[in-house]
């Protein structure tokens, strides 16, 4: 038996339309093809987009996570001037 839903699912949209080098909105993390066509999408494909969302919001936090841990073990080379 399939479950009632009484409400909209609602976008994501945060209001920031930047993207990243991938292509996906730096705050809702939607493709472009996904933004546009939101509004026709069925309830079951809207919680795939936000399935997706999720697991890119996840994916770029372990990345940054690992951009600055290797910041931090990286050892600091110091610049020689020459003169």
């Amino acid at each position: 038996m399939d479950q009632i839903e009484f409400f909209d699912i609602q976008s994501p949209c945060q209001r920031v339309c930047e993207t990243d080098k991938q292509g996906y909105c730096i705050k809702c993390y939607r493709s472009r093809e996904e933004r546009f066509k939101w509004l026709s999408y069925s309830d079951a494909e809207k919680q795939e987009v936000l399935r997706l969302c999720k697991q890119r919001a996840q994916r770029r936090r372990y990345l940054l996570a690992q951009q600055r841990q290797q910041q931090i073990t990286e050892p600091k080379t110091q610049i020689e001037l020459n003169f």
